[in-house]
Order: structure tokens, then sequence, then C-alpha cells
């Protein structure tokens, strides 16, 4: 009995023995990865940069700050600066007069890839006729017939005796286109002792215009497309 519990108790104590062998000893060098007095092994991505090297990373850290600090402003500039653009300028103005509604409408045609807005109108306007030489109405158709027979009898021709409208029983001595020939004919027929007169005739007729906006009007060349001499321009209030 007593040498089995002896036996028992040498197990235990080998087996204590051998388990604080086994852990102290792999606590031991779990904290002490060499023997004491030997320097520890490091990589050489751990060691400290040297002395140079440093200097010039630095030096670049500083070089790379300044150039930031220096391009910045003209980088703020260039984004805050805005796009400059070529504004188109335009006026209102008025083409004509045209004598026909077809007139305008060819022009308007010619002109139409350069015009932006458009607008036609119709005014009215006096045109001269000529001018007439007659001598003043007679009281009646009878005096009127003897005035002409005392022009025929000083050797003066070319004139008739109206017969109706607003001139009735006045002699006609002609219609001149030019105010020269006009007087000419009026002072001839006065130094044959009558008393002549010469007064303008006139006509209202329509004349046509174009009131356009161009594209651009510092461009716009309306005369390189429109040749009549006839035809002018003026400004107009816009529509």
């Amino acid at each position: 009995m007593f040498l089995r519990l002896l036996f028992v108790l040498l197990i235990a104590l080998n087996i204590a023995v051998g388990a604080w062998l086994l852990l102290g000893q792999n606590d031991t060098h779990g904290h002490f990865a060499t023997d004491p007095g030997v320097p520890k092994l490091r990589l050489l991505s751990e060691l400290p940069p040297p002395a140079t090297t440093a200097a010039h990373a630095a030096s670049v850290a500083v070089s790379s700050t300044s150039s930031v600090s220096v391009s910045s402003p003209a980088s703020a500039a260039t984004v805050l600066t805005p796009p400059t653009t070529n504004a188109l300028s335009y006026a209102c103005m008025a083409l004509g007069p045209f004598a026909t509604q077809e007139d305008l409408r060819i022009a308007r045609n010619a002109l139409g890839p350069e015009l932006q807005r458009t607008r036609a109108r119709q005014e009215q306007t006096t045109q001269s006729r000529g001018w007439w030489v007659h001598l003043p109405p007679s009281a009646s158709h009878a005096a009127a017939l003897a005035q002409a027979r005392e022009l025929g009898a000083r050797n003066i021709q070319d004139y008739f005796v109206v017969g109706s409208g607003d001139d009735q029983n006045t002699v006609s001595l002609g219609l001149f286109k030019d105010p020269a020939n006009a007087r000419k004919r009026r002072d001839q027929i006065v130094t044959a002792g009558f008393p002549a007169q010469m007064s303008e005739r006139t006509e209202t007729v329509p004349e046509y215009w174009l009131d356009l906006i161009p594209v651009d009007s510092s461009h716009f060349d309306w005369r390189s497309r429109i040749h009549d001499p006839g035809i002018g321009s003026h400004s107009t209030g816009c529509f």
C-alpha cells in the first residue's frame, strides 16, 4: 500500500516538474528573442534613414509646399476668371422706299440669312407728277374758248381747253417734268400778254418699307445684296 502511494506521488511530481519546465521555458523565450547581451536583429526597412536622405526629403517637401503656394493663386485665377465672349451687336433699321410689295419681298429674301426679325409696312407719300402751265380758269366755257382763239392769233401752239373736272374752263399750256422747262413756257406766254401760271401737279401713292433687325449690325452690308440706288436706310425704333 505504501509503495503504491509513493509511486503515485512520484508520478505527480514528475508531471508538475515537466509542466513547469515546459511552460516556464516558453514564457522566457516569448519575452527574449535573443540571449542577454546579444543585439536584436532588425530589418532594413526598420532602420532610421541617413541624415542626408532625411535632409533631401525635407528640402523636397519644402520645395513642393512653395510650388503649391505660388501656383495656387494662378490656378485660382484661372478657375475664377470668367470666359470672355464676343457679343453680337444689333440695331433696328428701315430699308426703303420700295415701289411695290414684290420689290420688298425680293429684298427680304435676299437678306434673309442675315436677319433675325423683319416687318413690312406701307406708307402714303406725295409724289410730283410734273409742272403745269395754264391760264386762270374762265367764268364760262365760251370765255375759255375765246382765250384759246387769242392764243392762236398770237402764234402760240400746244394748248387745249379743259372741259370738265376740277380745272374746267381752264386753258392748259403744257405739263413738264423739268421745272426749268415749265418756267420757260410760262415766261413765253406772259411775254405774249397772257396771265400764265405755273403749278406743281402731285399725287398720293403708296410706298413700302422693310423694318429689320440684323443678326450682327457691325457686319451687316445690305448694299452688297440690294443694288437699287433708290433704296436707302435709316435707324428706327425696335419692334
